[in-house]
């Protein structure tokens, strides 16, 4: 290629502050076309004509061009673009079950917290009980559903909900089969890794004539996602079973017997799964393994433990994302030594000032880093939030030699300092106390780490940050208006989004406008069309992803769920908070005092009072919704949009469906965290403290003040006895 110089680590680039406008433009529409046409290379044709360390510098220096001169970043810019665009002629497929994430975990300490969890939520003391361990395949999932034995169809993980349609493909490797032998469920879904090993992945960078992909699993994912299932087919693909989704009949009842099972009904399963009694077993298994990794001839990168009986499992349940009866023990992180440039401060959409560290570019674990989370200033001065000394006191400075590692093979963090290395003259990193973005005060507050922009709406970082996470995937999820587009558009002065009621009033300014968007660099009228098509298919959106949406602090994904459950609608929730707000809980300064206002007062304990939702956050929602420019902001944008309630939890009906239940005192049959799982199972809601909107009480021995409280509202007091005939346990 040509300038193989720049690709190895930028030798030859000029600064971006000594670049003019003219000539920063031309570098990035150069840079641009030349990461767009690897991209294309390697996602769409599988045929990678840059090695990695060229594609990431390349990528890196159009990033800091992009960032030094924002007025010239292109909407459609390859740096905004995660991986390859998904493939024309892949139709989606809304799971059945949602395919789950696993819990991490990275110690010993880990794997016995985990251990004593499970016996904790199911109230064992004995040693009855058992968990498999597996090797975690580092490959791409797939679930595969089997109707009256025959493969009707395969789809990709996706975000877990939905996912790719990839049956040809699928139908193509040998290890996964058509049809299944009598005696199969009449609906299994099958999931499972496919993967690629390390003697199929040389032989086929062999003969492809000199191309070099990435790594094996790159390869693996690439191939599966081929338009051209012949293409697939040529692949050396293969694939182990280690899970299900939907069944219409349990394949056993135990996660060793399902997985046996799998391997009956033809399935490849791995050969080093292990039966263990304990946490000490379960280290073993994780140490043998790790030995073998290096000729194991597949990549892994840790080993999955599960609980083995799987009535067990049923009782654990899940929480948002992840199952209570699994956790990925991840291996340890790979470190490399590299140079810190330079510390630079982001300005989140909650105000925090983040710092970040700018690498030379330096490999680990097979991804070129570049970047770093510094988390706060207290980690950059080399203490905790408490003043206690981490890294024995050596802080992080501009010029260090630093010891750079990813945390979970994700997340590149900065582990140490090599203090012989210090340039002579180094100074302490002095952490800013006003914002760089708008020059308001930062502070922070009493027992926070994180120092924070007081500008609010006036801060223009926090804006932005604001309409991107609004737009990002477990949000609005707009295609064709990203990070880069927001930015973009915020700066616009003919067609701004400054708000998010802005992006559904776009297409009629647009309309109205002399600088019509099909007429500038970088759009055309099939781009645009498709822009405002996008926008127009998420005018109606599921009440959980707008109030994650609003971006308030404290109000994450699993919080927003809770919420638009407990309210079911907008209107309700706002209600409610309206109603809060009347109280005078805002007027107290002390922090118990105003606990025990909120506690007293049946419009806040409509909202203290949901399983799951805290003060602080109630506090941070209410003081959010009822600020008068936020919530003009807001109402602009519902009357732009319809809000779609909350589904129910499809729970069986019961006697307690519907109802607000609170468990107090020891339950000696039934731990409480499975009394409130089993609870909200059965369609009631569970509360932390009795109000007059409290339906049962479910009290055991020591039940106090709850129980005092239930008798002088009136409402109903039950025993464990009782609790366990409604809810069916013995």
């Amino acid at each position: 290629m040509a300038d193989t110089d720049r690709g190895e680590g930028g030798a030859g680039w000029s600064d971006p502050a000594l670049l003019d406008e003219k000539r920063a433009g031309d570098e990035i529409a150069d840079l641009a076309a030349r990461v767009a046409q690897a991209n294309e290379d390697y996602h769409t044709r599988d045929a990678p004509v840059l090695s990695d360390a060229e594609y990431d510098a390349l990528k890196q220096r159009l990033l800091a061009l992009e960032q030094a001169f924002p007025q010239l970043a292109r909407p459609d810019s390859p740096t905004q673009a995660v991986g390859g665009a998904v493939a024309e002629g892949f139709g989606k497929v809304t799971h059945a079950q949602r395919m789950m994430s696993l819990e991490n975990g990275f110690s010993a300490e880990d794997v016995a917290d985990f251990v004593a969890r499970v016996r904790s939520f199911l109230g064992l003391r004995g040693d009855d009980l058992s968990f498999t361990a597996e090797p975690k395949i580092d490959g791409l999932s797939l679930s595969l559903r089997y109707e009256d034995g025959l493969l009707v169809q395969a789809a990709t993980r996706g975000d877990g909900t939905v996912g790719e349609n990839v049956t040809a493909n699928a139908l193509t490797i040998a290890d996964i089969p058509h049809k299944l032998p009598d005696g199969a469920p009449r609906i299994l879904e099958v999931r499972g890794e496919v993967y690629m090993s390390h003697a199929d992945f040389e032989r086929l960078n062999a003969a492809e004539g000199g191309r070099v992909f990435a790594n094996p699993r790159n390869a693996a994912a690439g191939s599966l996602r081929q338009i051209d299932p012949a293409v697939t087919a040529s692949r050396p693909l293969r694939f182990f079973a280690y899970g299900w989704g939907e069944l219409s009949e349990p394949l056993a009842d135990t996660q060793m017997g399902a997985v046996e099972r799998l391997a009956a009904l033809g399935f490849q399963t791995n050969p080093l799964t292990r039966l263990c009694r304990d946490a000490d077993q379960m280290l073993a298994v994780w140490a043998e393994i790790e030995q073998q990794r290096a000729t194991l001839g597949y990549d892994i990168d840790g080993v999955v433990y599960k609980v083995n009986d799987l009535s067990y499992q049923t009782r654990l349940g899940f929480r948002s994302t992840t199952p209570r009866w699994a956790l990925a023990h991840k291996f340890p992180a790979e470190t490399a030594w590299t140079r810190l440039d330079r510390i630079e401060i982001q300005v989140g959409r909650t105000g925090a000032l983040s710092p970040v560290a700018r690498l030379e570019p330096v490999t680990v674990g097979g991804v070129v880093v570049s970047n770093a989370t510094l988390h706060n200033e207290d980690y950059i001065a080399g203490r905790d939030s408490s003043g206690t000394p981490i890294r024995e006191g050596r802080d992080i400075r501009e010029g260090d030699w630093v010891m750079v590692y990813r945390a979970g093979d994700v997340i590149p963090k900065i582990a140490d300092v090599d203090l012989s290395r210090r340039p002579a003259g180094s100074h302490p990193y002095r952490f800013p106390e006003t914002c760089p973005q708008c020059g308001s005060d930062a502070i922070r507050e009493p027992g926070d780490s994180v120092r924070r922009c007081t500008g609010g709406l006036v801060c223009p970082a926090q804006a932005i940050e604001k309409l991107k996470h609004f737009v990002s995937r477990a949000a609005f999820d707009i295609d064709g208006l990203g990070a880069k587009q927001i930015e973009m558009f915020f700066a616009d002065p003919a067609l701004p989004i400054r708000e998010p009621a802005d992006i559904f009033t776009l297409a009629d300014r647009d309309a109205r406008s002399i600088a019509r968007l099909k007429n500038r660099e970088g759009f055309g009228a099939r781009s645009v069309e498709k822009l405002f098509a996008a926008i127009e298919d998420k005018r109606r959106i599921p009440l959980e992803r707008l109030i994650f949406a609003l971006g308030i602090r404290h109000v994450g994904e699993v919080a927003a769920g809770i919420l638009a459950r407990h309210f079911g609608t907008w209107d309700a929730l706002i209600a409610a908070v309206d109603a809060a707000a009347k109280e005078p809980a805002f007027a107290v300064p002390d922090d118990k005092a105003r606990r025990q206002v909120m506690a007293g007062s049946p419009h806040w304990s409509e909202l203290t009072t949901i399983n799951g939702i805290g003060a602080v956050l109630v506090q941070s929602l209410v003081t959010t919704l009822t600020q008068e420019a936020e919530r003009a902001s807001i109402d602009r944008l519902t009357a732009q949009i319809e809000v779609i309630p909350a589904k129910a939890r499809q729970v069986q009906q019961t006697q307690v469906s519907g109802k607000t239940l609170v468990f107090t005192g020891t339950l000696e049959r039934m731990t409480r965290a499975e009394a409130k799982a089993r609870a909200e199972a059965m369609g009631a809601k569970v509360a932390g403290s009795v109000s007059a909107k409290t339906d049962l009480l479910i009290a055991g021995p020591g039940a106090g003040s709850k129980a005092s409280k239930a008798a002088e509202l009136g409402v109903k007091v039950i025993d464990e006895d009782e609790w366990l005939r409604i809810a069916g346990g013995s």
